[in-house]
């Protein structure tokens, strides 16, 4: 879904005329030193006053009393990684700098970067939360806000390793090579450099990566086995990994990155489950290569999700490569998904409306041998008496990782035929894979056109958002989550059967999962802040012209897939 370019509006000068009482006149232009100097007070608050020595979390309360990330943070040390955490940040800061020439946004910018290259592991990644503090506050966090957080489950265990999962170490490591790329700077390119070390590293042969890397096989939960060793296509990881190393070959001249290259892409067409069920899975055991369970809600199955994300993987990597393998599998995924309607009884039991007419709702999760759904459920109301479990019930579902979803496989139809009918040679014309010199997969501007998603209760014309700032520097607004304070947990619960918070975010007082609060919450956070700078560099990009020189010698490249700015909690999956 495209922004569209902010709309200036024009003051009509009436010489000698007399306006009725009742008429307005129109606000006159933004100029572009007010967007400018909009945006230096936002940043100046947001690094001097908001970030610790340059690290970010999500979002916090006006006093810093309280803060979070995917779930609150226990310290100001905290350097959250997940997007729009830290690197997000820091990405933002590079798009201002290029739109506006400032050196001082490439001054913050190196600030998050030497935050990001002080808790960088020694195996070239990052975890979902870093300490600047060191490993031991890192521990007292999962110890206990991690520990109680019910559908976090990835918090509840501290492995010490690092993970590919939720753009934790690909996108910190796509913000440090941007960086690079402006002025060369050596202490960055040594840590881009540890980066691709450890993508060809934990690689597998078959071209897969695991979730996390290290391997680790130490927390079996619930009668399973350890999942983080699994090749995970789950929240993009194959992807991102791909797009990274092919940012390298490009940006790079890395031509030794384009065996692991292909052989990631052509493992992602290969995990494709023969028909009738022809989609692929979260996760795979990665030997066997056989659909693979994840948390306690992601049972082993076929994805409906991830099918139809994977349909649109293929169609791009047709595009960087021109090779119709990628194709060949697009019609029996389609035809999958269509066989997966579910009846009008079913949609009335789901209770969610459908936003377009020809959507159709379609359960998430498949069981591999027979195809039958699985909706996921729980019980209790902590993760000490709580429960996760499948059944065939449509109803009262977890609403925090969706267990139906309405789809359009007619966009995916169009889009398929099209490529058809398209000439290869204009497909795969700009492809950093095969012409590196025409076409630059690193984008210039991280986030531009369609790359957010715009809540409309934030301002987005220029004027607009400039009125919304305070003397501070703030934009403040009401936080999407909040969370209960921490309280040490009971030990030894009885298992549950309460359904009080079966279709909740939440579960009790223990539990330390976010929930969209039910009175608002005012507060500051980066997507907040990444949002308004993206539509006031918008503005300067686009609709002024007192930035046309700086950058007009460097047009905004295409990526090689559609930009998306996830801040998307993990587990708020639609």
């Amino acid at each position: 879904m495209k922004i569209s370019r902010l709309l200036t509006s024009f003051l009509l000068i009436y010489s000698g005329l007399k306006l009725p009482v009742a008429a307005q006149p129109e606000p006159s232009p933004t100029s572009g030193e007010e967007v400018k100097a909009c945006m230096l007070r936002a940043t100046r608050f947001m690094m001097d006053s908001i970030s610790y020595q340059g690290a970010f979390v999500w979002s916090y309360l006006p006093d810093l009393s309280r803060f979070w990330g995917e779930i609150e943070a226990l310290h100001r040390t905290t350097v959250w990684i997940q997007p729009p955490g830290t690197p997000s940040m820091g990405q933002i800061l590079l798009d201002a700098y290029h739109a506006t020439g400032d050196e001082y946004y490439y001054e913050q910018a190196r600030r998050v970067a030497d935050v990001l290259i002080r808790v960088q592991h020694p195996e070239g990644g990052w975890n979902y939360v870093e300490d600047l503090a060191g490993e031991d506050s890192l521990k007292v966090f999962y110890a206990t806000i991690g520990r109680q957080a019910w559908r976090l489950e990835e918090f509840q265990h501290y492995y010490g390793n690092i993970t590919f999962d939720d753009e934790a170490t690909s996108l910190a490591a796509k913000f440090l090579l941007r960086l690079y790329l402006d002025k060369r700077d050596a202490e960055v390119g040594k840590a881009v450099d540890r980066v691709i070390r450890l993508m060809l590293d934990s690689q597998y042969p078959n071209g897969g990566w695991p979730q996390r890397y290290p391997l680790r096989f130490d927390h079996p939960f619930r009668g399973k086995k350890d999942y983080s060793s699994f090749v995970t296509l789950n929240d993009d990881v194959m992807i991102d990994n791909i797009d990274f190393l092919i940012q390298c070959y490009q940006a790079l001249g890395r031509t030794d990155l384009l065996e692991p290259i292909h052989r990631a892409m052509y493992l992602l067409a290969d995990l494709q489950q023969p028909a009738p069920l022809a989609g692929w899975s979260d996760q795979y055991e990665s030997n066997e290569l056989s659909p693979a369970h994840a948390r306690s809600y992601e049972p082993r199955s076929i994805n409906t999700g991830v099918t139809m994300n994977m349909i649109r993987t293929m169609c791009n990597y047709y595009c960087l490569t021109g090779d119709e393998r990628f194709l060949e599998g697009v019609p029996s995924a389609i035809r999958f998904i269509d066989s997966l309607r579910l009846s009008p009884e079913d949609e009335e039991r789901w209770g969610r409306p459908r936003r377009r007419e020809e959507d159709i709702l379609v359960p998430r999760f498949l069981r591999p041998e027979d195809g039958v759904p699985l909706y996921v459920h729980r019980k209790g109301s902590n993760v000490g008496n709580g429960r996760y479990y499948t059944d065939q019930d449509i109803s009262r579902t977890i609403v925090h990782y969706s267990s139906a979803l309405y789809v359009n496989t007619h966009e995916l139809s169009d889009r398929y035929e099209e490529l058809l009918s398209t000439p290869k040679e204009k497909l795969t014309n700009l492809s950093p894979l095969l012409y590196p010199e025409r076409n630059s997969a690193v984008p210039r501007f991280y986030y531009g056109p369609g790359s957010l998603r715009m809540n409309p209760r934030y301002p987005r014309e220029a004027d607009e958002i400039i009125r919304a700032q305070s003397p501070s520097g703030a934009w403040i607004f009401p936080l999407d989550r909040i969370s209960h304070p921490y309280r040490p947990m009971p030990d030894d619960q009885p298992e549950s059967d309460d359904s009080s918070f079966e279709s909740t975010n939440e579960g009790d007082e223990f539990d330390t999962s976010t929930y969209y609060p039910t009175e608002p919450v005012e507060g500051i956070s980066t997507h907040v802040y990444i949002r308004l700078m993206t539509s006031l560099i918008e503005y300067l990009r686009f609709d002024c012209d007192t930035t046309a020189d700086s950058i007009g010698k460097q047009a905004h490249h295409r990526r090689p897939r559609l930009l998306r700015f996830r801040h998307r909690h993990d587990d708020f999956k639609r």
